[in-house]
Order: structure tokens, then sequence, then C-alpha cells
């Protein structure tokens, strides 16, 4: 009868999902809020050594189906939950979830620093990504075509360029898909042709356009996302599928202190509070 009755603690053990864990916080979801939520999460173990933070990356919508189905308790996202993703919680938990805003960015949109380009409206941009202006002498630039980068239709970047740059449309057929934020840069940064997108904190190495809204050129800086001027600003998010209580509350608690907001600076995006 003992050895019944270890076997089954070990089935049950075994059998919680990781976010259940005792002393151990999954935070799983949004590309490009990976390099935020790995920094809050070294920063919080520091001062709480017995809880162990997980944060992994896979796109908003891969972190918003964990928390569906229970294999994270903190899911990052880069966009707003979609209605359809509230209803799976409902039909699941009862719940429609939480959703709590940590930091802003400005989507960002990067060319090759050899490109002589500095601004494009938000129209030009659409025009690239749908595939009607598919050379740089269009908009002013080389003649020579555009290479066009994205993100996979998990990413919550790409579900916001497609939503607030592309105003529903499809995105182009030559567009190429790439896995993750710096990957994106990476391939900009050597390919003097082309465009890419993502979060602010990522433009490095590479130049990254200002927004043309009549005659101002703007920049994804914190005064413009502040004062509500840059026309690409966006929040982003950590959801639950409650109301947080313990290590996650104490961990979502860190991240919206003034130390867990100064480390939103430092990383490159901008503070909610």
């Amino acid at each position: 009868m003992k050895a019944f009755l270890q076997s089954l603690v070990v089935a049950v053990l075994l059998a919680l999902p990781l976010a259940a864990q005792a002393g151990t916080l999954t935070v799983k979801g949004s590309d490009t809020m990976v390099i935020l939520g790995q920094r809050w999460a070294e920063e919080f173990m520091k001062k709480n050594a017995s809880t162990k933070v997980q944060v992994t990356g896979g796109g908003s919508g891969v972190g918003l189906a964990a928390l569906q189905n229970g294999t994270t308790e903190i899911a990052m996202s880069s966009r707003e939950m979609k209605d359809a993703e509230k209803q799976k919680l409902r039909t699941r938990y009862n719940t429609t979830g939480t959703e709590i805003p940590v930091a802003k960015d400005g989507v960002t949109f990067y060319v090759n620093e050899a490109n002589p380009l500095n601004a494009l409206t938000v129209e030009q941009l659409r025009g690239i990504y749908v595939g009607d202006i598919t050379n740089w002498k269009q908009l002013g630039g080389a003649d020579a075509p555009i290479i066009i980068y994205s993100r996979e239709n998990s990413s919550g970047t790409y579900v916001f360029v497609k939503d607030h740059v592309l105003d529903g449309e499809d995105y182009a057929a030559s567009a190429q898909t790439l896995p993750g934020t710096a990957a994106v840069v990476n391939a900009v940064s050597k390919e003097k042709n082309s465009i890419g997108y993502g979060g602010a904190a990522y433009a490095k190495g590479i130049k990254e356009l200002k927004i043309k809204v009549g005659n101002e050129e703007i920049a994804p800086t914190a005064e413009n996302i502040k004062a509500g001027k840059y026309p690409l600003a966006r929040d982003l998010y950590f959801y639950l599928r409650n109301k947080p209580s313990g290590e996650a509350k104490t961990f979502i608690d860190f991240a919206l202190s003034p130390e867990g907001q100064a480390l939103v600076t430092k990383v490159g995006y901008f503070p909610v509070k």
C-alpha cells in the first residue's frame, strides 16, 4: 500500500503543469518582450532566491495559447488578446483573463544603414508591405528592388502591423518570414535594399525609419510616445488567467515598481508609470 501511495504521489507531481510547481514561475510569449522579461527575471531572482522565473519567447500567440492550455502562468503579448482567445479561456477556466500593461513600445521599421531614406509615411509603408511599391526609386531612393522581411503570424508585432499599417490586408507574397526580431535586424543589417520591423529596443546596427506625418518626421522616442505623437505606439502586456497572486503577483509588482520600470528604459522600451 505504501509503495502504491508513493507511486501515486510521483504520478501526480509529474502530471502538474510546470506553471503550478511551487517556486517556479513561467513567463512565455512575445518575442519583442523576451529581452525585457529576462531582465526583469534576473533582477527579481537576486531579491527572491526561492523563486525561479523561466522566461521564453515564441511569439504572443504562442504565449496566449500556453495560457489557455495551462502551461504558463504569465503570457507576454505585444498585442491585445483576441475575442477568440478570451472565449477559449472562458470555456476552459470560466474567466476571460486579466490584462496588465507593463511597458510601452513604438513599432519601428528598419532599413539598412546605407539606405538614404530617413522617413516614410504609414501609407508608403503599407504600399511596400502589400506589394504595391516594389522599388526604392518609387520613394526617392536608389533604383533597386525592395527586399521585405516580416515576422511569423504567431507574432504580436505581425498582427499589429497588419492591423495598423496594412489596414487588415495580407502581406505581399514576396515578404520573407523570419523567426524573431533579432533575425529581422540581422537580415536588414546585411541586405542594403531591405526593410523589416520590430520593437524599438532591437533597433541597433540598422537605421530606424521615422514616421512622416505631414511635414513632421516623428521618431519612436519616449517623448513622442508619451505625448501620443508616434502613430505606431502600443502597450506591451502581461496576461494571466485570473487576478495575480502569490509569486506571480510579487513578480508583476516588481516589474511595475520604480526599479522595474527603470529596467524598461534601460532595455530600450518605455515605462507605463
